[in-house]
């Protein structure tokens, strides 16, 4: 039985954060902002586009350096 936990957890953690935990961090932060603009007055669709043109050319950069 902990065995399939472990086993379900390495897959969710693989498939959610992947290769890069930073880009996992910006997406989540990026919601983040997302909900908090979208309780204002404001329109919030612009955050996950404008977080989408800083993170991948970011993490292509720093894949490229490697």
């Amino acid at each position: 039985m902990i065995g399939r936990l472990r086993t379900f957890g390495a897959f969710w953690y693989d498939f959610v954060v992947g290769d890069d935990w930073r880009v996992a961090v910006a997406v989540v932060v990026a919601l983040a902002v997302t909900a908090v603009v979208a309780r204002t007055d404001s329109p919030a669709w612009w955050v996950m586009p404008v977080a989408v043109a800083v993170v991948l050319p970011w993490s292509l950069w720093r894949a490229r350096r490697r």
